[in-house]
């Protein structure tokens, strides 16, 4: 029996490293192969919800004012109902020409707090060719924008989309912010999201650049209303209308670090159970996937005999190797790559903690907010 638990583990990361459109290669980057830039730059503006940032807010509308973009650009601010005088923060960039700052109207039901501010920055932002839908404490290099929109009018994207690069610099992070990235790739393989011929489709919510008339052709932003993970919901409407493009970048970065475990924690458990479509039955499938996954070969390797511990030692180099570009990308120790199990197991028991915070009435908790049930209507 554990010969044959072996063998399956082992076939299964087999099948991963060969047949998962090389997801574990972290290849996708906006830096590779990059277009040649249009004759004419179309006019974009940037949209930014934002709700208690003033920690960042600074830095982040910063960053974005100061673009290197040859066309018309500008910025638009939605207040999300802030306490701590992000609105203040942000105006006093004495940016006034490019810079619109807007207090949201009040929530209406049926809309996550996100998306009901994100929309209103969209329909502030009038008829724009280009919208670049980005989170206030996502830092942008002074090229972004003008790569972002040479790759989509190259390509004739619909939505060309950044995961931006988060900080990793604290134990916990260098423990779980790779794998985050990993796994995400794993379930959303980018090479597989960005090919017109496959059904895969997600995007980055922190850095997304949409054409606005495939964006109005979708349903726009109401479309998605109610979403939880609402960057992936948006990718798939977007791909219905035209290619989208997901790629690994050093030019946009999250300007805000992780406080420990559990705030890393809270932000997978925010939409892991939402992910499983708030099913009891995925959920349990995807435990037992997990385990069968990630601890059945460490645990054959340690304490099985014969073939069935080769087989688990090969799994798991197998698992280590694969995680080896991630590391790299991220600048961390190749040795996180033998811990890939119990990272595994953190994962699992936030995905645990995500169904049982819905279950309890405050799943997907954001800013003071608890907005899972919304998306499970």
């Amino acid at each position: 029996m554990s010969l044959v638990l072996g063998l399956l583990v082992l076939a299964i990361w087999i099948w991963l490293l060969a047949a998962r459109g090389g997801f574990w290669l972290a290849r996708d980057r906006d830096d590779v192969a990059p277009p040649v830039e249009p004759l004419r730059w179309p006019s974009v503006v940037a949209v930014v919800p934002a709700r208690n940032e003033a920690d960042v807010i600074a830095r982040s509308i910063g960053s974005l004012l100061a673009q290197d973009y040859p066309g018309d650009f500008r910025v638009v601010l939605v207040d999300d109902g802030s306490s701590d005088g992000t609105a203040a923060a942000a105006r006093a960039l004495a940016a006034e020409d490019r810079l619109t700052v807007l207090a949201g109207a009040k929530l209406p039901a049926g809309w996550t707090g996100k998306l009901w501010a994100q929309a209103q920055g969209v329909k502030a932002a009038g008829t724009p060719d280009y919208l670049l839908l980005t989170d206030a404490d996502i830092g942008h290099a002074p090229d972004n924008l003008r790569a972002l929109v040479a790759r989509a009018e190259a390509g004739g994207h619909t939505l060309v989309s950044l995961m931006a690069q988060l900080s990793c610099m604290s134990w916990a992070e260098q423990f779980l912010i790779p794998a985050f990235v990993f796994f995400f790739q794993m379930l959303y393989p980018f090479a597989w999201v960005s090919r017109p011929d496959r059904r895969e489709a997600a995007a980055a919510g922190g850095c997304m650049l949409v054409r606005r008339a495939a964006l109005e052709q979708a349903g726009g932003i109401a479309a998605i209303r109610a979403e939880i993970i609402d960057d992936c919901a948006l990718g798939r409407r977007l791909k219905q209308v035209g290619p989208i493009r997901l790629s690994l970048t050093r030019r946009a970065v999250s300007l805000r670090p992780y406080g420990g475990l559990s705030e890393i924690g809270g932000m997978v458990s925010r939409s892991a159970y939402a992910q499983l479509h708030y099913s009891a039955l995925l959920l349990a499938g995807t435990v037992v996937g997990m385990v069968l996954t990630y601890l059945a070969a460490p645990a054959l390797a340690l304490f099985g005999t014969g073939w069935a511990q080769l087989s688990g030692a090969a799994a798991w180099l197998l698992m280590a190797v694969s995680f080896q570009p991630m590391l790299r990308f991220y600048r961390v120790s190749p040795f996180w790559g033998l811990a890939l199990p119990l990272i595994g197991a953190t994962y699992t028991l936030f995905t645990l903690q995500s169904a049982l915070q819905v279950w309890r009435g405050k799943g997907g908790m954001w800013k003071g907010r608890s907005q899972a049930m919304a998306g499970s209507a």
